[in-house]
């Protein structure tokens, strides 16, 4: 039987809900086909009543768009398809009036090579802000070819390094060529990123989500990876940067401008699954981060060859995954970030599980219900509360636009394999796995382009969207959308069970039923999930609920009465979800 804790510290953050935006895909309000702040102020009462309580926004600073935003080239002044400051002050009052807080992107591992600090960095190797950006002489073959610092592999294909021809020297850029990486062994730039964040936190804003933070410590040795794709000259060096020697004392400075003002973090940590490694920046006590986004569950589906391969998943894989970090941060004082879909991962119906017609609202409530009872704070993906699913599958490369997609592509290209049966294969894994399945316009009704807008998208529409649109959903109490919504409303109504109880996995070697159990003084539910697309029978475990009654509090079948005698055989319809909660203290036996 799991543990109890009383002694889990209690936080806002830690009983709040997060209903992600991504700006340009949200809601156009001037007809110019890309989505903005006013349109985000438009539909605040469809977020508001959804049962969130903070609103996190993708970056809207001024860019040049490269990577959508993550290339910021002013982190004041604000993209101008997406607004003006004023939008975003009166967007932080809006919120505040709901009882509702702004969170914003924090991107300060890289910048834009349009940011003035980096036009300042390249101008000359002698300018004062050379040593704000990594910059490194190059190596020489033994064909005396110049050759990049080391063997880096961006992630977004090819080299780490851009050489500048102007200087002599080679700029480090994890991401995109134009997104060159910041130097934080260089005083000023901690001291630059302290004044940005002070400048929005005085504002009024609520806190950030950290882009990629872990990588912002490199190993100053530079290092050659190892080579673990062979096909490639480019190797993985995520061991030289990510969680790199002095990531928590940056963290920690990080920490105390965010103590100062009560804020919420989130910190996007990929590269790593150690739980030590993780602990160590959403420690309770550790004063870094209030939680973090790691990768290990969206790794699930990742091939041997990368993200473009296919891996056929088990449900005793994300059974392991999920008891392994609810039981961690539990144990710890840690907070998890729950999540399954956003600005880069696909749209769970589709990855997750079943997305034809037949059971893609089953589905979307299945996964609600399998992410909203697990303790740590939920976040929830524009168009998750939908239903939304990935893109069509008759989409061709000239649909596409995401920058990893695209570049993706153009390296294939370059292959000496079958192209025709090898494009086919890499565009049924981009449908799947793509940034774009995330970023299709929401779907707010059945009028040309969903509703969207009145120009022309910046990226197509689903073809869907007549059925399915928020409008409908709204309408219809039984939509995805009030099932969601339902889901939060559990959580605020019982917080001692479903926020701060503890974990215990049910039925561990069940291969094909995922279920766990949350406890607390206040009461015990039990979560039980069938991934299958057919019936699957389940017996009711020995002593969870010692002879207490508990009632159905949510089904996607709209269950009644279900039996917790221990041995009682259920079976459960396809795609099948439901939560049992007892109300009455709980008795360790």
């Amino acid at each position: 039987m799991g543990s109890i804790s009383t002694e889990t510290p209690r936080a806002w953050w830690k009983e709040s809900s997060v209903y992600q935006i991504y700006t340009p895909s949200f809601k156009d309000s001037n007809g110019d086909g890309i989505g903005d702040l006013r349109g985000v102020i438009d539909k605040l009462d469809y977020i508001q009543n959804l049962g969130v309580d903070i609103v996190w926004l993708n970056p809207v600073f001024k860019s040049p768009q490269v990577d959508m935003g993550y290339d910021i080239s002013d982190y004041v002044d604000i993209h101008p398809p997406y607004g003006t400051a004023a939008d975003v002050d009166e967007l932080t009052e809006a919120l505040h009036q709901r009882g509702m807080r702004l969170v914003m992107d924090l991107v300060v591992n890289h910048t834009s090579d349009q940011h003035p600090w980096f036009q300042e960095s390249r101008s000359s190797p002698t300018n004062e802000y050379r040593d704000w950006y990594i910059w490194k002489k190059p190596k020489f073959g033994k064909d005396g070819q110049r050759q990049p610092p080391n063997n880096w592999v961006s992630y977004f294909g090819g080299s780490a390094w851009e050489y500048d021809a102007a200087s002599g020297e080679y700029y480090l850029h994890l991401f995109a060529k134009e997104q060159p990486d910041l130097n934080w062994e260089t005083p000023a730039v901690r001291a630059a990123v302290e004044k940005i964040m002070r400048y929005w936190l005085d504002k009024g804003i609520d806190g950030f989500r950290m882009d990629v933070i872990n990588f912002i410590s490199k190993d100053l040795d530079f290092p050659d990876a190892a080579i673990t794709n062979p096909d490639s000259v480019w190797q993985n060096g995520a061991q030289y940067y990510a969680c790199g020697p002095r990531l928590h004392e940056y963290l920690q400075d990080i920490g105390k401008i965010l103590k100062e003002y009560d804020a919420f973090s989130v910190g996007e940590m990929p590269e790593v699954n150690d739980s030590d490694e993780i602990l160590k920046a959403v420690g309770f006590d550790r004063g870094e981060l209030s939680m973090i986004f790691h990768f290990e569950l969206m790794g699930l589906d990742h091939g041997a060859g990368g993200k473009f391969t296919p891996r056929e998943w088990k449900v005793s894989e994300l059974k392991s995954i999920v008891s392994k970090w609810q039981t961690v941060m539990h144990e710890n004082n840690g907070w998890n970030a729950l999540y399954l879909e956003n600005h880069d991962q696909p749209r769970t119906v589709s990855r997750f599980a079943v997305d034809h017609p037949q059971y893609r609202a089953l589905s979307a409530k299945l996964l609600a219900t399998f992410l909203g009872f697990q303790s740590g704070t939920v976040f929830i993906y524009q168009g998750q509360e939908l239903g939304m699913a990935n893109v069509p599958h008759d989409w061709t490369i000239d649909r596409y636009r995401d920058i990893e997609t695209l570049n993706h592509w153009e390296e294939l290209q370059l292959t000496k394999q079958d192209q025709s049966a090898l494009h086919a294969a890499t565009l049924a894994e981009y449908r799947s796995k793509s940034r774009d399945n995330a970023r299709t316009p929401i779907q707010w009704d059945d009028s040309t382009n969903a509703g969207f807008s009145t120009g022309v998208p910046w990226i197509p529409v689903h073809e869907d969207y007549p059925a399915w649109n928020a409008a409908a959903q709204l309408a219809e109490q039984g939509s995805v959308y009030h099932y969601w919504a339902r889901v939060l409303q559990l959580r605020k109504q019982y917080p001692d069970i479903f926020v701060y109880g503890s974990f215990e996995l049910v039925s561990s070697d069940d291969s094909e039923i995922f279920a766990y159990a949350r406890h607390s003084s206040a009461g015990t539910a039990l979560v039980v999930l069938n991934f299958e697309p057919k019936e699957v029978s389940w017996t009711m475990p020995q002593n969870l609920f010692a002879g207490r009654g508990a009632e159905v509090v949510l089904s996607n079948y709209s269950r009644g009465k279900i039996s917790t005698v221990a041995g009682e055989r259920i079976t459960l319809a396809p795609l099948e979800a439901f939560v049992l909660l007892s109300a009455t203290p709980f008795v360790r036996l």
